[in-house]
This record gives C-alpha cells, sequence and structure tokens, in this order.
C-alpha cells in the first residue's frame, strides 16, 4: 500500500517537533536517515548527534544521556539497532536504569535486496529477554506521531517499529497512551488479532469468516484484558480461538496470550516470519508468501486452525 507520505518522514517531522518543544529531548543517529535531520542539526546542533556507522556508539551515548536527565531517541536500521548493539542495550540502558527511545526501520524484510544483514524479523523477541520495553508496531504513517509521541512522553525504555508496510487507513483508537486492542470487525467466532502492518492482509484473509478481528499497534504491554474479553469464555459453544498475527518471528506474544487465557480451555495459532531462513533476495511480497502471511497464505494457515476445532 502507497501512501502521500511513509513512517521515517512522519517520525523525523516529530522529532523535529519534539526537539523544538523540549529540551530533554535529544535524538542520536549512526548515519541511517541523518539527511532527515539537517534542519534539526543546524536548530539544535547539542541535541541532534550523529556518532557515525557505529551503533552500538549510539547506544551507549543515548544511556550517558538519560543519565544526565535526557530523553533520548537513537534510531537506525532495526538489525544494527538491535541485535548489533544488543549488549549497550542490555547494559548501557538496562543494567544502568537509563531509558531510552529506539525508533527502527527496515522491519523484518522491507529491503529484500539488501539480503540478510538488513534483516530483523527477530527484533521484539529479542528485547523481550530485557524486562521493561514499551513496544508500538505503527501501522500506518499517520499512527507513528502518537505513539512516538507516547514513547517519549513515558518513563521507560521503549522501541517503535516503522516499517515500509503500511495498511490503507490509519487506526486511531488503537494509538492512544493505553494502547488498546481496536476491534475492526466483530463476529462470533474466533478471535484474529492483527498487529502493525498485517491488518489489511488480515482482513483481506477473513472476508466472510464469522470471526472477530482486533488490530494492535501497541504490543508491549499488549492489551490482555481486550485479549480475555474477545476470546471465547472456553465453555462449550464458545470457543476461546485466538489467531495471532504477527510481522515479525511467529509467536513473540503467544506466551502473553497463553498465560492471559490459561484460566479457560483455549488454542492460540501464531502466524508470522517463520524460522526458515530465505536466501533469496526477491520482493518483500514474494517473502510474504513464503511465509505465509499474504492474504491466500492466511487464509489456508486460518482455515485449516478454525475447522481442526470443528473436526
Amino acid at each position: 500500500m502507497t501512501t502521500s507520505t511513509d513512517m521515517r518522514t512522519e517520525f523525523a517531522r516529530t522529532v523535529a517537533e519534539l526537539l523544538d518543544e523540549d529540551p530533554r529531548t535529544a535524538v542520536v543517529l549512526a548515519d541511517i536517515s541523518a539527511d532527515l535531520f539537517t534542519e534539526s542539526a543546524h536548530r539544535h546542533p547539542d541535541r541532534t548527534l550523529n556518532v557515525g556507522i557505529r551503533e552500538p556508539l549510539m547506544l551507549s551515548v543515548a544511556g550517558g544521556l538519560s543519565l544526565t536527565g535526557m530523553r533520548p531517541i537513537a534510531h537506525s536500521y532495526a538489525p544494527f539497532l538491535v541485535e548489533r548493539s544488543f549488549e549497550q542495550i542490555k547494559l548501557d540502558l538496562g543494567h544502568q536504569d537509563a531509558r531510552a527511545v529506539l525508533v527502527s526501520v527496515g522491519a523484518s524484510y522491507d529491503w529484500t535486496q539488501g539480503g540478510r544483514t538488513h534483516q530483523s524479523p527477530g527484533d521484539v523477541a529479542v528485547l523481550d529477554s530485557l524486562p521493561g520495553f514499551a513496544v508500538h508496531v505503527p501501522g500506518h504513517p499517520d499512527e507513528v506521531p502518537s505513539l512516538l509521541r507516547h514513547a517519549v512522553a513515558a518513563d521507560r525504555s521503549a522501541y517503535v517499529r516503522l516499517s515500509n508496510r503500511t495498511n490503507a487507513a490509519p487506526r486511531p483508537a488503537a494509538v492512544t497512551e493505553a494502547g488498546r486492542i481496536d476491534v475492526v470487525r466483530r463476529g462470533g467466532g474466533a478471535l484474529v488479532l492483527a498487529v502493525g502492518p498485517m491488518l489489511d492482509p488480515v482482513l483481506a484473509a477473513t472476508a466472510g469468516l464469522d470471526v472477530t478481528v482486533g488490530y494492535a499497534a501497541t504490543v508491549r504491554p499488549l492489551d490482555l484484558a481486550a485479549v480475555r474479553d474477545l476470546a471465547g469464555t472456553g465453555t462449550p459453544g464458545d470457543a476461546a480461538d485466538v489467531v495471532l498475527v504477527e510481522p515479525y518471528l511467529a509467536g513473540t506474544s503467544s506466551r502473553l496470550v497463553d498465560e492471559a487465557l490459561a484460566d479457560r480451555p483455549h488454542r492460540t495459532l501464531a502466524l508470522g516470519v517463520g524460522r526458515t531462513e530465505v536466501r533469496r533476495y526477491g520482493t518483500p511480497e514474494e517473502h510474504d508468501v513464503v511465509h505465509g502471511l499474504d492474504p491466500a497464505g492466511l487464509r489456508r494457515s486460518i482455515d485449516g486452525f478454525l475447522n481442526r476445532g470443528a473436526s
């Protein structure tokens, strides 16, 4: 889906506003997207920092800024920001009780031509190994400003995962400070929970099915009260079935859903990027097909899950 703007542009515009509004805000870059911050660097040279292609240093600088009372935003490509710099995230942020907002681009495989070095389907799972991170996954560029502002205003570390993939329309009800699940369609069967840019493929895949479709742009914390409310009770005739569709590693949020429904019989189907590495460049859409995340692949998986429950 193509829109008049994109998530990275909305991110840079919002950061420029935050730099003007709050003298505690700083942005730390590692060359990626530096051209979008030229004006900010001119207006706020002491709070717009580019450390060059040194992502671990970028995180260490962010940790140091946080310890001085600043609110740093660190930004780069997802695998460089999260995987390459994980030791600094763990030690220079987490272990020091420092807090920063990390904002990535590239998602799981936005630039398939870049090869495995530019793919990061495991980023949210990696951050899940640390306590306290909020995670936001916008599905439309118009959702980025609200989510970013909530992340910067909060007193915790946060990860905002930007993508070139986008839904046709924003869902304002899902980008509140509380991060609630937005009910897009109500049905009598399973809850199909789509995260970020997976909403449009999920809506296409579930056309004609008697299911409830929910949308989440904030997944840490995940609105588990809504999951409990929207999933069935697990009693005869009211199956508690949840299909979780995430744009990153399949099953990343399964544990949370299973724990939320532990007091009732339930089934969970976790769909997302598979663990098998795709060693052909291809296009993002072709990778979707390989991982079963295109509408036809999602429909096959959801039909199979629901039909197993009916037999």
